[in-house]
Formats: structure tokens, C-alpha cells, sequence
């Protein structure tokens, strides 16, 4: 991990537990829950299948605190029962396994002081809806042209996007199944070897999944002096104590 990425860590642990202490949460008799949610309950049943939660590459947590849920995709998932002191004293700069249940720990907090909202994930026929709605309100905001760089395969809004005349798309991931490959007409570059050219040379837009916050790597999308702006419920509390910019229309 770069010394960036521990910083932005840094950083959002402390504005977290000035956030706790500011509402007094109570910090040891309430239990934040967290679990691996199975793929019909993260997202329903959905005609297409090439979600990378239905493809075992990601797992969606669910954490708990007092009736407000929150949830994050990674791919070091973890089962979780403890106190809030317990979940602010983890290591997310070396651990990425507490990284995950952290992440889901603070959209859930964050979510039940209301703070944030959408942290729930869009379900069932929801998520190509959601996709095509990304697609007009980014239509009406960027001009013709507009070289997008989706970061993370996220398939409806891929396909969406590369139907788009409107729009130039790249694709970067990490998965090494998807690398290489050709979807929707784009061919899908790789996360870190494509990153220079693509992101910091090429796109007006980069569009990040905010799974980034999970897997340590939002150092590359964070202050790079691009317009950015993240997708998914995963990054929702890190996005709001950041000050960064996120659309997701469709989770709950």
C-alpha cells in the first residue's frame, strides 16, 4: 500500500471517530453485526450474470447498528460481532479482511446518524435501471465527447455506457478474467498497467467503483486533479467524510 492510500486511511479514521465522539455514540454496549451476504440477498435475482458478485470475485458485507445497514463489496470478506470501540481500533491500513467490515461498519454508522443514505444495494430488475438512469443524468451533465474511464467491471453500466454515442469509454479491472477481454465492444485494460494512459492522460471522466476504498487502491483516484465521481454504496461514508463527489440512484 502507498503511503497516499495509508494517508487517505488516516484520515477517514479520524474524522469517523470525531464523528462518534461529537453524537456521543456509545462505544462498547451496542454490537455492530456484520456478515457475507449470499448473492440473491445482495442483489436479487437478475437476468444477467456476470456481476462479479455472482461470479465469486466479490463478496457484499452487511453490518448492522441499531436498525441503520450498511454494505460494502470486497474480496476479503469477513464475519463480525463486536463493539463500536472494537471496529474503530482495527487495523485498515494492513488488514484488509477489518478493511472490509470496517468500511461496512461506517456507511451503517454514518447511515443511522443520517448522514448519508443509499447504502443499501439496488436489487432484483434494479440495477440495468439504475444504469440506464446513470446514463441520461451523465448525459446531461458532460458534453459529447466526454472521454469516460469506468473504473471496476460493473457490466449494466458498462454495457450502458458503451451503447452511449454520446460518450468515449475505457474500461479498466483487476479481475485477470476480465483483462484482456473484449465486452460490449470495449476492450478491458488492465487496473494498474493501463492506469497512467487511461486515467491521468485520457479521461475527462473517471467513474470509480467505490470498492476502491476496500482494496487500498483510491490513492489513484483521490486528489488527482481529475473529475471524479463514484459509483456503488461501497464507498458511500468514505465519499461524505472526504468531500468527494457519488451517484447512486437506485440503492436504498
Amino acid at each position: 500500500m502507498t503511503e497516499k492510500a495509508s494517508k487517505i486511511y488516516r484520515n477517514i479514521q479520524t474524522k469517523f471517530t470525531d464523528i462518534i465522539s461529537q453524537n456521543h455514540l456509545d462505544l462498547s454496549s451496542i454490537t455492530i453485526h456484520s456478515r457475507g451476504l449470499s448473492a440473491e440477498e445482495a442483489i436479487g435475482k437478475t437476468e444477467r450474470k456476470d456481476y462479479p458478485i455472482l461470479t465469486g470475485s466479490e463478496v457484499m458485507l452487511q453490518a448492522e447498528y441499531k436498525g441503520a445497514f450498511g454494505q460494502a463489496f470486497t474480496d476479503a470478506p469477513s464475519d463480525y460481532s463486536g463493539s463500536l470501540k472494537n471496529i474503530l481500533e482495527m487495523d485498515i491500513i494492513h488488514d484488509p479482511h477489518a478493511r472490509g467490515v470496517y468500511i461496512a461498519s461506517l456507511n451503517a454508522v454514518l447511515r443511522y446518524l443520517g448522514l448519508i443514505e443509499n447504502t443499501v444495494h439496488c436489487r432484483n430488475a434494479e440495477p440495468p435501471e439504475c444504469a440506464r438512469e446513470y446514463v441520461l443524468w451523465l448525459s446531461e451533465r458532460f458534453p459529447a465527447g466526454t472521454h469516460i474511464a469506468l473504473i471496476g467491471y460493473q457490466p449494466s453500466l458498462f454495457e450502458a455506457i458503451s451503447k452511449e454515442d454520446h460518450f468515449d469509454l475505457k474500461v479498466l479491472d483487476l479481475n485477470p478474467e476480465n483483462v484482456g477481454q473484449i465486452r460490449f465492444g470495449v476492450r478491458v485494460g488492465h487496473g494498474i498497467d493501463d492506469y497512467g494512459d487511461t486515467v491521468l492522460k485520457w479521461a475527462d471522466l473517471v467513474l470509480c467503483t467505490g470498492s476502491v476504498f476496500c482494496n487500498g487502491t483510491m490513492d489513484r483516484y483521490v486528489d488527482i486533479d481529475k473529475n471524479v465521481l463514484f459509483f456503488g454504496i461501497t464507498g458511500a461514508g468514505a465519499c461524505y467524510l472526504l468531500g468527494l463527489d457519488r451517484h447512486c440512484p437506485k440503492s436504498a
